[in-house]
């Protein structure tokens, strides 16, 4: 089986994937948002975020300094038509493991005619 074009092995990876998802629904988010939503450690997470840095997949803005910096990111356009891109490419994998005959009806368990 063929993969798909569009499937992207840059987003694949789990923790990549759930990062770039969940920019996907936001304009901005703060890194703290990430890593809590994400379950991620500090590191795990910057390591994640240079990496889809580096492939123009989001932009990472640093601001304010000392105690007081925050970090936000969100995905540039390259990021989301790779991510959309890669929805599509998994949902085509998905749809080529359908069934192609109906599925048999489920058995409730019910008894009949006694």
């Amino acid at each position: 089986m063929s993969t798909p074009s569009g499937f992207d092995e840059l987003i694949h990876p789990a923790t990549r994937l759930s990062v770039v998802a969940l920019l996907a629904a936001t304009e901005w988010a703060d890194f703290a948002f990430v890593r809590d939503s994400l379950s991620l450690s500090d590191s795990a997470l910057s390591k994640q975020l240079h990496t889809l840095e580096a492939a123009g997949y989001l932009e990472i803005h640093k601001e304010g300094g000392g105690r007081n910096r925050r970090t936000k990111v969100r995905l540039t356009g390259r990021g989301r038509t790779a991510f959309e891109g890669h929805v599509a490419a998994l949902r085509a994998i998905v749809d080529r493991a359908a069934p192609t005959t109906a599925p048999a009806q489920p058995h409730t368990g019910a008894r009949t005619g006694r």
